[in-house]
C-alpha cells in the first residue's frame, strides 16, 4: 500500500518534470528526480527490512553487523543515484549545510527524499511483520529511562549525519572510496552499546516504520525518537562547519583540528563505556568501527589520532615535524584528556553507573601491563605505517587497517587488562570509575606503558621504515648511527 503511493507521487514528479536535452553528449548524465527517489524508497526499505528480520530472529550477535552491512552495501549500489541517504536524519543535515552556505540539499528536494524513506520504513516494517507473523515494539529497553534513550539516539544519530557529511560531502574527502564502509560501520559502533539502551534507530524512518507495524503494542515513542535524531543531525551540521570552515566560504581556523580530536576521541570513548556497561556481545568490534568511521571522517582535518599514544608515536618519528610540532602535540593530548572526561561523564550518566580500569580477574597488574605495551605498540605501528608512511601509506584502507587493531587487541587482551590501547581511554574510564571504586594506581601505569608503547614504536618505525627518507634523498640518522 504504502510503496504504492510512493510510485504513485514518483510518476506524478516525472510527468511535470522538464525534458532532458536531445544533444548531452559533452556533459554527464544525472538521474533525473523520479529515479533518486526510487532509489532512496529501495535503499531505505532493504535497511528497515533488515532490521526487523534481525530483531524478530533474535540475532544477537551478528544482528548489527547485518543491519550495517545492507547500509553499507546499498550506499555503494545507489549513492551514484540517489546520494544514498535511506534516513530522514541525514537528508535534513545535508538541507541544512546547503542552507548554511555549503554544499547539500536543497529544501524541496530534501521534503521529498524525507517523504519517500518514511513510507519506505513503514511498508517495510509492514512487510517483515507479515513475513514472520510477529512484530516489536519500539520503546526504551527495560529498566531504562526516556532521557538515557534519547541521549544515545541523539549521538549516534549525530555520528551518522556527522561521518556522512565529512566522507560523501566534504571537500576535503572529494573522490574518495571508503564512504559506504565509514557510514555503515556508524551502525556497528552505535547498534551493540547504544542499543541496548534505545533499540539502536538513528534513523527517524527505522523508528516510525516499526512504531507504526507495532501500533497494537503501543503507539508513540517515535515522536520523541524523530525529534532526538533531528537534534543529532543539526547538531552533526553544525560540528561539521566548525570543523570545516573553509567548505561554507570561510577561512580555515587553527581550533578546528582540535575540535576534530574532541569529537573523535569523545565517540571512541563513549562506545566504549555503552559498550562495556551493556555487556557487548561484540563490543571490540564496534568499539574498532567508532574508530576507523572517525577516522575516515576527520582523517584529512587533524590526523584523526585520538589517542595520546599515536599522538607520542607521531612526535617521536620526526616525519610529521611541520604538522606537529610539540607544542601542538600537547594540544592535541589535552583535547583527547578532555573528551575522555566528558565521555565518561555521558555514559555514567547514560547507564546511571560506571566500572573500574583494572587487570581482570586472575591476572596481575604486570601482566596487564605487558599486554597494554604490545598492543597499543601494534596500534601506533599500524598508524604510522599506513598513515604516515610515503612507502606504505594506503589512501583507501589505512582507517579500517586502524580500527582493526582495537578488534586485534580487544579480543586478545580484554580478560587481562581491558584493552585500553589508549591513555585517553584509560583516564576517561579512571575517572568515571571513581563512583565504581577506582584505585589511582591501575590507570597511571596504564598510561605510562601506553605512552611507552607510542615512542617504541616510533623508534621501531624508523627502522623499518628508513627507505621512506631514501626516497626523499633525506639520511635516516638511526641508520647512519648503525
Amino acid at each position: 500500500f504504502f510503496g504504492s503511493i510512493a510510485f504513485q507521487f514518483i510518476e506524478a514528479e516525472r510527468r511535470n518534470q522538464a525534458p532532458r536535452p536531445e544533444n548531452s553528449n559533452n556533459m554527464a548524465a544525472t538521474p533525473s528526480l523520479p529515479t533518486k527517489l526510487i532509489g532512496e524508497f529501495i535503499g531505505t526499505f532493504l535497511l528497515i527490512f533488515t532490521v526487523g528480520c534481525n530483531v524478530l530472529s533474535a540475532n544477537a550477535v551478528w544482528g548489527g553487523v547485518s543491519i550495517a552491512c545492507v547500509l553499507m552495501v546499498s550506499i555503494y549500489a545507489l549513492g551514484g543515484i540517489s546520494g544514498a541517504n535511506f534516513n530522514p536524519a541525514v537528508t535534513l543535515s545535508l538541507a541544512l549545510s546547503e542552507a548554511a552556505g555549503g554544499a547539500g540539499m536543497d529544501w524541496k528536494t530534501a521534503g521529498m527524499y524525507m517523504g519517500v524513506q518514511t513510507l519506505a520504513g513503514m511498508s517495510a516494517a509492514a512487510s517483515y511483520s507479515l513475513l514472520f507473523w510477529d512484530t516489536f515494539n519500539l520503546s526504551p529497553a527495560a529498566g531504562r529511562g526516556f532521557l538515557s534513550a534519547g541521549a544515545c539516539e541523539f549521538f549516534y544519530t549525530f555520528m551518522l549525519c556527522f561521518v556522512v557529511l565529512n566522507v560523501a560531502v566534504a571537500k576535503g574527502t572529494a573522490g574518495n572510496s571508503f564512504y559506504g564502509l565509514a557510514i555503515g560501520f556508524v551502525i556497528i559502533a552505535g547498534a551493540y552499546g547504544a542499543g541496548s539502551i534505545s533499540g539502536g534507530c538513528f534513523n527517524p524512518a527505522v523508528a516510525i516504520g516499526i512504531d507504526v507495524a507495532s501500533a497494537g503494542l503501543g503507539f508513540g515513542w517515535c515522536i520523541y525518537y524523530v525529534m532526538c535524531e533531528f537534534l543529532g543531525a543539526a547538531a552533526a551540521t553544525g560540528l561539521f562547519m566548525a570543523v570545516r570552515p573553509e567548505d561554507f566560504g570561510k577561512e580555515a581556523s587553527p581550533h578546528s583540528a582540535l575540535v576534530s580530536e574532541f569529537l573523535g576521541t569523545f565517540m571512541l570513548i563513549l562506545t566504549v563505556g555503552l559498550n562495556v556497561l551493556g555487556s557487548s556481545k561484540a563490543g571490540a568490534f564496534s568499539i574498532a568501527a567508532s574508530l576507523m568511521s572517525m577516522i575516515y571522517a576527520l582523517g584529512d582535518v587533524s590526523g584523526a589520532h585520538f589517542n595520546p599514544a599515536v599522538t607520542v608515536a607521531i612526535l617521536v618519528s620526526g616525519r610529521c615535524e611541520a604538522d606537529l610540532p610539540p607544542a601542538r602535540a600537547g594540544a592535541y593530548i589535552g583535547a583527547q584528556l578532555a573528551a575522555g572526561l566528558v565521555a565518561g561523564a555521558c555514559y555514567t550518566g547514560i547507564y546511571g553507573g560506571s566500572f573500574a580500569i583494572a587487570p581482570g580477574a586472575s591476572h596481575t597488574l604486570l601482566q596487564a601491563s605487558i599486554a597494554e605495551l604490545v598492543f597499543t605498540f601494534v596500534l601506533c605501528f599500524v598508524v604510522l605505517a599506513v598513515a604516515v608512511s610515503s612507502t606504505t601509506k594506503d589512501k583507501t584502507m589505512f582507517g579500517l587497517a586502524i580500527g582493526s587493531c582495537v578488534t586485534v587487541g580487544g579480543n586478545a587482551i580484554g580478560a587481562i587488562s581491558g584493552g585500553s590501547l589508549n591513555p585517553a581511554v584509560t583516564f576517561g574510564l579512571a575517572c568515571a570509575g571513581v563512583s565504581a571504586g577506582q584505585t589511582i594506581l591501575a590507570p597511571i601505569i596504564y598510561c605510562l606503558v601506553e605512552l611507552a608503547a607510542g615512542a617504541g614504536a616510533a623508534v621501531t618505525f624508523k627502522a623499518t621504515h628508513s627507505v621512506d627518507l631514501e626516497d626523499s634523498g633525506v639520511k635516516d640518522p638511526l641508520k647512519e648511527s648503525v
